[in-house]
């Protein structure tokens, strides 16, 4: 290599950690057509504009927003149990993407919107602050090796990305099926001023029927993995 290649090399700026690694994976035939024939009606472009979300859903229900849905099973149920609410998904991976759009319009459910882009820039430069009722992250990468502990999303400076975007009285919902991870989320969690554990400090959620089943999740199970939620309330 040389030098000039090298002083290039070292002079190049880090990449932020993105929250998830872009994965394609092979489309059907059926998510290839919710993808190029309904996208206009479930579809959110990823721009640097703010979202109006009255304009998007045509009505001033609150909005709830879930980050790495999957194949969207669960996000989908929630948005036909609570047809009051309004639903955002953000997810990278096309088939779950295609999967999801497919499914909603086959079943004409229609408060509920996708982002196929990285949640950390679409929740900085789309979402206004404080216009979030809920936000919801449910089995996210635990980068279960040491050396990749600084790759989960839960830190510090995602936790005051979510309490700007949260409107006061809104949620933080969580669940992992790892359990260090686990830990680490209540102990970073328990330590956010702006948050209230709503099952009191050091415990974590039980549920009873809070959120649907995902599919990983009944993986996980199958398994044996223990599941822990979260849910903080913002003061």
């Amino acid at each position: 290599m040389s030098s000039e290649n090298s002083q290039k090399k070292a002079s190049a700026p880090h990449r932020a950690i993105k929250s998830f690694v872009l994965r394609q994976g092979r489309l059907t035939s059926a998510q290839q057509n919710a993808l190029e024939n309904y996208w206009k009606d479930y579809g959110i472009n990823y721009s640097e504009q703010l979202l109006d979300f009255s304009e998007i859903f045509g009505n001033e229900n609150e909005v709830f927003l879930e980050i790495g849905f999957g194949n969207g099973e669960s996000l989908l149920q929630q948005a036909i149990n609570q047809p009051q609410y309004n639903f955002i998904g953000i997810e990278v991976h096309g088939p779950g993407v295609g999967h999801l759009i497919h499914n909603a319009n086959a079943q004409d459910i229609h408060n509920i919107r996708v982002i196929r882009h990285d949640a950390i820039d679409v929740l900085t430069r789309q979402i206004a602050d404080n216009s979030i009722k809920q936000l919801q992250l449910f089995f996210p990468d635990p980068w279960h090796k040491k050396r990749h502990h600084k790759r989960r999303i839960i830190k510090p400076a995602f936790i005051e990305l979510v309490q700007k975007k949260l409107k006061t009285g809104g949620f933080f919902h969580m669940a992992t099926d790892w359990q260090h991870y686990a830990e680490q989320m209540l102990e970073e969690m328990d330590n956010a001023a702006a948050f209230s554990n709503i099952s009191g400090k050091g415990h974590y959620s039980k549920t009873q029927g809070a959120r649907c089943e995902t599919k990983f999740e009944r993986r996980g199970i199958k398994l044996g993995h223990g599941v822990w939620d979260l849910i903080y309330e913002k003061l």
